[in-house]
């Protein structure tokens, strides 16, 4: 007897429904055909002692399962319960009129107890897209299958209830999940608060700048000065995750299995690698890739602490994906694309020894030792980092007050305003939706400058030998402040505070 269930295969961040045929016919062996990896190959271990266990058996019969298409390769143990099924429906030891309307996927214990699948939410959009009536997967899975509306998702924990939901009529507990209340939770109270931070106002004010116009930045500063506290605060003051962002984020995050029991994603992701990170790990990939850092802090911040010790070839590998804002792999037989539209936040020590060109500092560093160590961070990729700021360390009686400073949830309004007068600005564009994404074209339309703000950029450039790049990144930046301050004209203060966050273009910066 010939049997079809339906499983799924992720491939990069979306899903392709995967036919499962078994055939039981006369004479003796099992054969598993359709490219499934050595994971699949050893499922029917698996299925054996959870069928035995719960008094079911593999028949000892010719079994034949092709899973279709046969050209694309299947990985994982998540098919254990769409293979289980099939050969029991088969075998006519379960009814198999319903089966063919659910995509089932699930790993199986050898006591039949089911563990978590990755890439649930990818697969849950496409079983609805194409008109399947449930999903049924691990119940650790369900929270994040549960986002799609308008598809009945199961959570199970056993393989005897999809056994007796389909064979016995027994209901299984459907999982709903309102979305918008989900993601509407948790939005006003950010873990990490600028308001724990003391003094330090001139770099508050150049990341609530670089959250507005989504400006990557630079922290360059000594240890202990605060660079890393500050990073770790801007998600807090970013605008909130539209509906579509959260999805989209949830989407690359289940793919690797990070989500779980969380369900939807409402906060904006912060990542954090540490330096000695590989590039394939950095931007994806792997002989079957899978996402990288830089797509798992898409729609949030990437944060690279101590730039300099991260490796030059695993720096490069980033600046493509953060001109596009999308990576793509390519191997032999398919390529895949991860969205990577992520915010950059580095900071990095000024010298080898950490601190900056002072006689007073516990170590120090020769101008040209300094030099060696900021030539490490390449010129086109230092052109994509529109802001630079320099950290100095915060005084003890700053330190010692009692007063708070203002909190992220003020900050946000302002930066949400400022986005908002971004949207409108470039609603027409469909790849640009904030000042960062603007290339030279939209800087001249965008950034016109009356005379005495020309005359001010000229003197500058040529007084602080500004180089020729900082001079379209100081017109972006200079448009966000103007954003900031509900001003639709550039004008000299916009210019001149956009100057200071040029630290690294000035020549003699560190004499």
């Amino acid at each position: 007897m010939l049997t079809k269930v339906f499983g799924s295969a992720v491939f990069g961040v979306e899903a392709t429904t995967i036919t499962v045929e078994v055939n039981i016919s006369k004479g003796i062996g099992y054969h598993l055909v359709g490219l499934p990896d050595n994971a699949i190959k050893e499922s029917n271990y698996r299925i054996a002692a959870a069928l035995q266990n719960n008094g079911y058996k593999i028949p000892g019969k010719k079994i034949t399962i092709n899973m279709a298409p046969a050209d694309l390769r299947k990985e994982g143990s998540a098919y254990d319960l769409t293979l289980a099924l099939g050969i029991l429906s088969a075998s006519s030891q379960i009814k198999s009129d319903a089966i063919g309307k659910y995509i089932i996927m699930g790993e199986i214990s050898l006591d039949g107890s089911l563990q978590p699948i990755t890439g649930a939410l990818p697969i849950a959009i496409k079983a609805k897209d194409e008109g399947f009536e449930g999903f049924i997967l691990p119940k650790q899975n369900v929270k994040e299958a549960a986002i799609v509306t308008g598809l009945k998702v199961y959570g199970v924990e056993n393989i005897t209830e999809v056994i007796d939901f389909f064979d016995k009529d027994v209901p299984l507990e459907q999982t709903i999940v309102d979305t918008r209340e989900e993601f509407y939770k948790t939005l006003d109270f950010p873990e990490f608060d600028f308001s724990d931070v003391k003094g330090q106002e001139s770099i508050k004010r150049s990341m609530e700048i670089a959250a507005a116009g989504g400006h990557n930045i630079i922290l360059i500063g000594p240890p202990g000065a605060g660079k890393t506290m500050l990073a770790k605060r801007l998600p807090s003051i970013l605008p909130p995750m539209t509906l579509h962002e959260a999805l989209e984020t949830t989407k690359i995050h289940s793919v690797v299995g990070k989500i779980k029991n969380a369900g939807l994603m409402n906060q904006r992701p912060f990542r954090n690698p540490h330096h000695t990170i590989s590039s394939a790990a950095l931007v994806g990939g792997g002989s079957y890739p899978q996402p990288g850092e830089i797509s798992l802090s898409h729609n949030g911040v990437l944060f690279l602490d101590e730039l300099p010790e991260f490796e030059r070839k695993v720096l490069e590998v980033m600046r493509q994906p953060i001109e596009d804002r999308e990576v793509t792999i390519a191997r032999a037989r398919f390529t895949v694309t991860y969205p990577s539209s992520f915010m950059l936040v580095a900071s990095m020590n000024p010298s080898p020894g950490g601190y900056f060109n002072d006689p007073d500092a516990p170590v120090s560093s020769s101008p040209a030792e300094m030099q060696r160590y900021l030539s490490k961070i390449s010129g086109p990729l230092l052109d994509r980092i529109d802001i630079h700021i320099e950290v100095t360390p915060v005084p003890f009686d700053k330190l010692s007050e009692e007063r708070k400073g203002e909190s992220s949830v003020t900050i946000r309004k302002r930066v949400t305003a400022a986005r908002e007068v971004q949207t409108k600005r470039f609603e027409a564009l469909e790849t640009i939706h904030y000042n960062a994404q603007m290339n030279t074209k939209q800087i001249r339309e965008y950034c016109p400058l009356d005379v005495p703000s020309k005359e001010l950029l000229k003197t500058a450039m040529e007084r602080l030998n500004l180089s020729a790049r900082a001079y379209d990144r100081i017109l972006k930046v200079s448009r966000t402040i103007a954003d900031l301050a509900g001003s639709d004209a550039i004008l000299g203060d916009h210019i001149s505070e956009a100057i200071q966050y040029r630290s690294l273009d000035r020549e003699g910066w560190l004499g």
